[in-house]
């Protein structure tokens, strides 16, 4: 009875539930805007509740970390500029329908499997997170480099039309992702002897050049061309059929952001990526063409990343090991009020976890109910000239890239990748494998490193790819993933069939 007591605190105290909400509110406005992170905002909130009780300063921040997820994918649908780096997936297929007149069904869809995400990530964080915590932290370096590996191989979703193109994209995403000082040996790399170079390049500042600034370019390009006027479709509430015809799909990917976000340094990015490559692969008939607006493209990678918000924070209560940039501030924020984040947490202030699950349901609940009513708000985006809208929008982007670090350098490195980004839309190039490479280059450099320093040669090294459970699941489906791309394969499958 104290369980169910203490999960309905944020239902029943009335100051618990306006902050949840407000906080729900405010997170999708502020993930809604590009350059304006989540863990920006949650940073700001920290320094505003310093001297709060424990449980508001939490409900508050638990309310912005879900919103603003969430609010990621507006821009992402709406504009093609995703507010986060969790929502650039979300792109591929929501832009596309924004064009085809469908941004109400776009944005309706993201906003009920956001919620199924989110809600799945709470039922995990609430029922497993000591297995959860315990499978997450017999990853090693080996198994991440296995696993931004597999990432990697998204290419093959990603790149629309030639796979030599995405290749190349992708390989210079990943030479400009270890851009900087070298975080284990502390050298320059591809420095030039710049200083402003030595921090690398933030991957949200490209983001920014080569969605937003790439596509504002692009559109004054097609800006007088027939046939650029988007008209929307009307619509009612998808048909309960619909919903659970996609219901599987987002379950399974749910699951898997949970687990993704629940290994440290993983992150919503790297699920909503994972999850999108799941449904393409798994996906026999979607409603269109990936890439040209299928509703599977926008369900899997926000189901993905919401989920993943649960599984980040099962390290962060039951181990003290921060999933994301923003549960390491969440710790920030109990030393604060005198806790100790770490195992011994849930058993001296169980309350807290179990306080903290509710806020959770309850934030997703704010979520959905916000996510629906504010469409129309931002159906409106979609109905403004371009001539008026163009402009907007590249002020809010260059206002993005300088409020990351409040240095001009981030904003003339978002100029750049916007010009970059232009040339390669003109020549059919996709820039979503420029950023997978700028996401996971650091990620697959430092974890090879650091598995093959921990091995006493190359016999070693390649041993320890087949020495544990997790290291094998894991070789053998990055195998299985190279091979079912091949024509064998292929061919293999058609005579199964």
């Amino acid at each position: 009875m104290d369980i169910l007591q203490q999960f309905m605190t944020p239902f029943i105290n009335i100051e618990l539930l306006i902050l949840v909400a407000a906080g729900t509110l405010a997170g999708i406005f502020v993930g809604a805007i590009p350059g304006l992170s989540v863990t920006m905002a949650v940073a700001l909130l920290l320094s505003l509740t310093y001297s709060w009780d424990m449980l508001p300063a939490l409900a508050l921040m638990l309310g912005i970390y879900y919103g603003g997820v969430f609010g990621g994918s507006r821009a992402a649908i709406l504009v093609n500029m995703p507010g986060s780096p969790s929502s650039v997936a979300t792109s591929f297929d929501g832009f596309p329908l924004s064009q085809q007149g469908e941004a109400r069904m776009a944005l309706t869809l993201t906003t009920i499997f956001s919620f199924v995400g989110g809600m799945v990530g709470v039922a995990v964080l609430a029922t497993a997170a000591p297995l959860v915590s315990t499978i997450a932290i017999q990853f090693g370096q080996r198994d991440y480099f296995l696993l931004a590996m597999l990432g990697l191989l998204l290419i093959g979703s990603l790149s629309q039309g030639s796979m030599a193109k995405g290749v190349f994209a992708a390989g210079a995403g990943i030479i400009l992702g270890l851009v900087g000082m070298d975080s284990i040996g502390g050298g320059s790399r591809f420095t030039f002897g710049s200083l402003q170079l030595m921090n690398g390049i933030n991957f949200v500042t490209a983001i920014l050049g080569l969605f937003g600034m790439s596509e504002i370019l692009y559109q004054l390009k097609t800006l007088n061309e027939k046939g650029q006027t988007v008209t929307l479709k009307k619509m009612v509430f998808p048909p309960l059929r619909v919903l659970f015809r996609f219901l599987p799909l987002s379950l399974r990917v749910s699951i898997m952001g949970v687990l993704i976000g629940a290994l440290p340094g993983a992150g919503g990015e790297i699920a909503a990526l994972l999850s999108y490559d799941h449904a393409k692969r798994t996906t026999k008939k979607p409603s269109r063409p990936f890439g040209k607006g299928a509703y599977e493209g926008v369900i899997a990678p926000e189901a993905g990343n919401n989920s993943a918000i649960g599984g980040a924070l099962i390290p962060l209560l039951t181990l003290g090991i921060p999933g994301d940039a923003v549960t390491a501030i969440f710790i920030g924020a109990l030393f604060i009020h005198g806790l100790q984040p770490g195992p011994m947490l849930m058993e001296q202030s169980g309350d807290l976890f179990w306080v903290m699950v509710g806020s959770s349901v309850l934030a997703n609940i704010f979520l959905l109910i916000f996510g629906l009513l504010v469409v129309g708000i931002f159906i409106r985006v979609v109905t403004i000239p371009k001539q008026i809208l163009l402009p907007i929008i590249a002020v809010i982007t260059v206002i993005g890239a300088y409020a990351l670090n409040n240095n001009m350098t981030d904003v003339y490195w978002m100029l750049g990748f916007g010009i970059v980004g232009f040339f390669m839309k003109v020549h059919n190039f996709s820039v979503a494998p420029l950023v997978l490479g700028l996401i996971l280059g650091p990620l697959i450099d430092t974890s090879f490193r650091r598995a093959y320093m921990a091995s006493q040669g190359p016999s070693e090294f390649l041993i320890g790819f087949v020495n544990s459970p997790i290291s094998i699941l894991l070789t053998i489906a990055f195998v299985f993933t190279i091979f079912s791309q091949t024509k064998m394969y292929s061919r293999m499958k058609q005579k199964i069939v």
